[in-house]
């Protein structure tokens, strides 16, 4: 008998951990009651962790060792810009570090972290908070759930996903596993 493996579209109950390669966790739920609904490309991870799923085995706790343009991408100095006070809400207050959400033409939001403020101009960086780092997911997919049992199962956005940031695609192949 062949065991099934995780498949795109497939929804599965998923322990994960995400950390910055050799230090603390930023996100895990391996110690919460229940492990997380998560509908593979739904939108509840993250595209570029959600990759990393594929072909895994129920029952089987897996490290992934990845380089940054595998997980959040690279650090894009392009993304970090210098905005005119004149160009930004005025009843919104900036503070260094502060992260902020800004309306974009189409509609959507794009967060974006502060980092610098002076008299005229505030400089913003817009690239993910984890670009550039050497990212640690570790993953126990503890069931694939069938169609049926799936929608009985509350699914709720994955904590490890930062909304309004680029995100880069998926990179074929796989990191090294641990």
């Amino acid at each position: 008998m062949t065991t099934r493996t995780v498949a795109p579209g497939d929804t599965l109950l998923l322990r994960y951990a995400l950390r910055p390669r050799g230090g603390d966790d930023l996100v895990s739920n391996f110690d919460d009651a229940e492990a997380e609904t998560v509908t593979l490309g739904d939108g509840t991870l993250a595209p570029m962790l959600e990759q990393w799923l594929i072909d895994l085995v129920p029952g089987e706790r897996h490290v992934f060792l990845l380089e940054p343009w595998q997980a959040f991408g690279e650090m894009l100095p392009e993304l970090i810009q210098t905005l005119p006070k004149s160009d930004l809400p005025a009843d919104v207050e900036f503070g260094i570090d502060q992260l902020v959400e800004f309306a974009m033409p189409n509609g959507q939001t794009l967060a974006g972290h502060v980092l610098e403020i002076d008299e005229d101009a505030v400089k913003v960086d817009f690239n993910h908070p984890l670009a550039g780092l050497f990212i640690e997911f570790e993953v126990e997919v503890e069931r694939i759930l069938p169609s049926g049992e799936a929608s009985s199962h509350s699914t709720k956005p994955a904590s490890g996903q930062v909304d309004g940031y680029p995100q880069p695609s998926p990179a074929g192949g796989r990191g090294g596993k641990r």
